[in-house]
């Protein structure tokens, strides 16, 4: 306790110098409430659809590719993991339990929601202008220097500068739009094909897949870039600091702090 002859310190004096003391003054806005909407059910369903497709996979955990695909065929490559299906030769002996009824139900369901949702994200960002102010690179974004450089950061784990707590950049705005706009399409294309309904009305976009054990195949590999993204999403939005983010992405809104001390 300071006595009454010592003149009392300010709190920045026992604060080091590289640590901001700045307190947070506001709440500026980040994302609207059809982006968080649309962001969290999309989450969802990606957890129910891996979820359910990991169940049907395993029913038959064999690939092919052309039109047809048997246990009598000899597999493109198959997952070194055991069957549900006892009929299903896959080097073990033994088969998990099956539980391919209730995994292709939700699967179909999951799908649909998750298509919705897209559409309505993907007109209203067509209509807000959201694609065109929030994720078109500009042409600095696209110079080989500033890419490398976006790829080479998170491998030092540096965290993001003030800036880009309210923007993306260039590597992050490529890799969001072919998401959307490649990877989600093609997953859709390809699983809408392993429908009998959707073949039937439409054979020329399974022929052009090359089949429909060909699109279970492509089907699978886009599962597996998913998987990826997600992953280094989370990996990126934790070094951005996964609170603030996560925050802002439910509330709208990420903090916005003074200029911090050098």
């Amino acid at each position: 306790m300071a006595t009454s002859g010592s003149a009392q310190l300010p709190i920045e004096a026992f604060v080091p110098s590289g640590i901001s003391t700045a307190p947070v003054t506001k709440l500026a806005p980040r994302h609207s409430a059809l982006v968080r909407v649309t962001h969290w059910l999309t989450t969802l369903c990606f957890f129910a659809l891996l979820l359910t497709g990991i169940e049907i996979v395993i029913s038959h955990p064999r690939f092919y590719w052309g039109e047809t695909g048997t246990v009598l065929t000899k597999p493109l490559f198959q997952l070194p993991i055991p069957s549900s299906r006892r009929t299903v030769p896959t080097g073990y002996d033994y088969v998990l339990h099956d539980q391919n009824g209730w995994s292709r139900a939700l699967h179909f369901e999951a799908a649909w929601i998750a298509v919705l949702t897209g559409l309505l994200y993907v007109i209203s960002g067509l209509l807000s202008g959201h694609f065109r102010k929030d994720l078109a690179p500009g042409k600095a974004d696209l110079s080989w220097r500033a890419l490398l450089t976006s790829f080479v950061k998170p491998f030092r784990f540096e965290r993001p500068n003030a800036a880009e707590a309210f923007s993306y950049n260039g590597l992050q705005r490529l890799t969001y739009l072919f998401v959307i706009f490649v990877l989600f399409p093609l997953m859709i294309w390809s699983g809408l094909a392993l429908s009998l309904a959707f073949a039937s009305a439409f054979p020329w976009s399974v022929s052009l897949l090359g089949g429909r054990q060909s699109a279970r195949t492509i089907h699978f590999f886009l599962t597996l870039a998913l998987v990826a993204f997600l992953l280094i999403h989370v990996l990126m939005v934790c070094l951005a600091g996964f609170w603030n983010r996560t925050a802002a992405m439910i509330t709208g809104r990420v903090g916005a702090q003074k200029e911090q001390r050098s």
